[in-house]
C-alpha cells in the first residue's frame, strides 16, 4: 500500500480478482475444463490462419479477413485464460492496478476491433453476392488491407481515450473485484473520484464500436437476403447462403452473448449470471469460431486435405 500524503488515504497498487472463489471444490474440474478450452481455440484457430497463409486458393479478401478474425481470438482469449487459470489452480488472485488497467485496455480494444472486422467481413459478403461482377475490382488487396488495419487502429485509439480516464482516476478501497478478469464495471466501482465523465465517454466509444458495425452488418444482411430471394433456383439460393452462413452464426453468437452479459441487472443476485455469459464470449465464442468457419466449407476442407497428404514439417 502507498499513503497520500495530501489526502489521508490509502491508494490500492494491487487488485484482488475474485473469480470463482465461491466454488473452491470444483477448482480442479474448472481448470481442467478452462485449460482444455484453451488449448482447443488456440490451436484451432492458428490453425486457420496456417492453412489460409500456405493455400494460395485461399489467398481471397473472404480468409483474409478470416486470418485477422482468428488472430484476434487468439489474442483476446490469451489476455483472460491465463491470468484465469492461474487465479484457479494456484490462487493467485493479486493482480497489480497497472496489470488490471493493461488487461482491460487489450480486452477492450480487440472486442471492438471484432466488432469492426465482423461489419468489414459482412461489407465482402454483399459486395460478393449482390455484386459478384464488380467484386474482384471493388474488393482489391488494397481495400483489404486498409479495411483490416483501420479497424484495428481505431479501436485501439478509440479503447485509449478510456484508458487515459481510467489511469486518472484514484482507487483507495476495497481493492476486490468479483470477476475472473479485469473489466470495465467492477474496475469503474472501485474509484473514490466522480467517474461520470470516465462512464459516459465509455458509454459513447463503447456505443460506436459495436452498436454501429451491428447496424452495417444488419444492412448488408438484409440486402443479401434480399438479393438471395431474387435467384430463381433452390440450388443457386442455397449456394449463395451457404458462402456467408459461417459469418452470420459467429456474428448472431458474438454479439447474442455481449448482449446478455451487459444487459443483465447489476444486482448481486445475476453476479454468477454475468460471469457465466462473460465465459461465453471470452472461451467458448473465440473456440467455436474456427469450428464455424471449417465445418461447411469446402475450402478448408480441401486446404486441410491437402496439407494433411503432403509430408511431416510442410508448416515449416
Amino acid at each position: 500500500m502507498m499513503t497520500l500524503s495530501r489526502e489521508n488515504q490509502t491508494m490500492i497498487v494491487e487488485f484482488v480478482l475474485q473469480g470463482f472463489s465461491s466454488i473452491l471444490q470444483l477448482n480442479i474440474s474448472l481448470f481442467i475444463v478452462f485449460f482444455i478450452f484453451y488449448i482447443l481455440t488456440v490451436s484451432g484457430n492458428i490453425l486457420i490462419v496456417l492453412l489460409v497463409l500456405y493455400n494460395h486458393t485461399l489467398h481471397t479478401p473472404m480468409y483474409f479477413f478470416l486470418v485477422n478474425l482468428s488472430f484476434l481470438e487468439v489474442c483476446y482469449t490469451s489476455n483472460i485464460v491465463p491470468k484465469m487459470l492461474l487465479i484457479i489452480i494456484a490462487d493467485q488472485k493479486t493482480i497489480s492496478v497497472v496489470g488490471c488497467l493493461a488487461q482491460f485496455y487489450f480486452f477492450g480494444s480487440l472486442a471492438a476491433t471484432e466488432c469492426l472486422l465482423l461489419a468489414v467481413m459482412s461489407y465482402d459478403r454483399y459486395l460478393a453476392i449482390c455484386q459478384p461482377l464488380r467484386y474482384p475490382i471493388l474488393m482489391t488487396g488494397s481495400l483489404c488491407l486498409r479495411l483490416a488495419t483501420g479497424s484495428w487502429f481505431c479501436c485501439f485509439l478509440l479503447t485509449a481515450i478510456t484508458m487515459v480516464l481510467l489511469c486518472r482516476q484514484t482507487f483507495c478501497g476495497p481493492n476486490e473485484i468479483d470477476h475472473f478478469f479485469c473489466d470495465f464495471t467492477p474496475l469503474i466501482h472501485l474509484s473514490c473520484m466522480d467517474t461520470s465523465l470516465t462512464e459516459t465517454i465509455a458509454f459513447a466509444t463503447s456505443s460506436a464500436v459495436t452498436l454501429v458495425p451491428f447496424l452495417l452488418i444488419t444492412v448488408s444482411y438484409s440486402c443479401i437476403l434480399i438479393a438471395i430471394l431474387r435467384i430463381p433456383s433452390g440450388t443457386g439460393r442455397r449456394k449463395a447462403f451457404s458462402t456467408c452462413s459461417s459469418h452470420l452464426t459467429v456474428v448472431t453468437v458474438f454479439y447474442g452473448t455481449l448482449i446478455a452479459t451487459y444487459l443483465v441487472p447489476s444486482a448481486n443476485s445475476s453476479q454468477y449470471l454475468r460471469k457465466g455469459f462473460s465465459l461465453l464470449y471470452t472461451i467458448l465464442t473465440p473456440m467455436f469460431n474456427p469450428i464455424i468457419y471449417s465445418l461447411r466449407n469446402r475450402d478448408i476442407h480441401e486446404a486441410l486435405k491437402k496439407c494433411l497428404s503432403k509430408k511431416p514439417g510442410f508448416l515449416i
